[in-house]
């Protein structure tokens, strides 16, 4: 469900339509009805837009991460690892972002931030037609150059009977 952005004069607009009346302008056949863009398809924009950018290992903190590799290899699993890392709070006209990145060791993250920024916005606003007010971004963690693939732990599983 797509929610409102708090704060802003443009956060709600009127979107009623009105009967036909004589005399009153026409309506373009566009202007009839109403589009909603949900919090997930901005999450899966967003996601794919700043793994895009060099320097960027992965999205989301390590725990999401290790959760989301269980979820991946389940099937269907893939459409969840686009949006890992971003949650996205839509409203009619605006978004705001929360984005969660693990950065490559050795790259600036003042510059990986800023093109991940550059990039989520400009692929939100232009896919969605949304105004992006915001696209908080937090550094989780750095891949080291000699660390290996990240495996999630197995599963715990009790073994009492009851």
């Amino acid at each position: 469900m797509a929610h409102t952005v708090v704060g802003s004069p443009y956060a709600r607009r009127d979107t009623a339509m009105t009967g036909s009346v004589p005399g009153a302008p026409a309506r373009e056949p566009a202007d009839r009805g109403r589009t909603t863009i949900t919090d997930g398809v901005v999450e899966k924009i967003a996601g794919l837009a700043a793994r895009e950018v060099p320097g960027v290992h992965a999205m989301g903190s390590g725990l999401s991460r290790s959760l989301g590799a269980v979820r991946d290899r389940a099937p269907g699993g893939a459409k969840a690892s686009a949006s890992r890392g971003v949650k996205a709070e839509v409203g009619e006209v605006q978004t705001a972002l929360d984005l969660e990145i693990v950065v490559d060791y050795g790259v600036s993250i003042r510059d990986v931030a800023r093109a991940v920024r550059e990039n989520v916005v400009a692929a939100v606003e232009r896919m969605t037609g949304l105004e992006v007010v915001e696209a908080n971004i937090a550094v989780t963690d750095v891949k080291l150059p000699d660390e290996g693939v990240e495996e999630p732990e197995p599963p715990v599983t009790s073994t009492r009977l009851q």
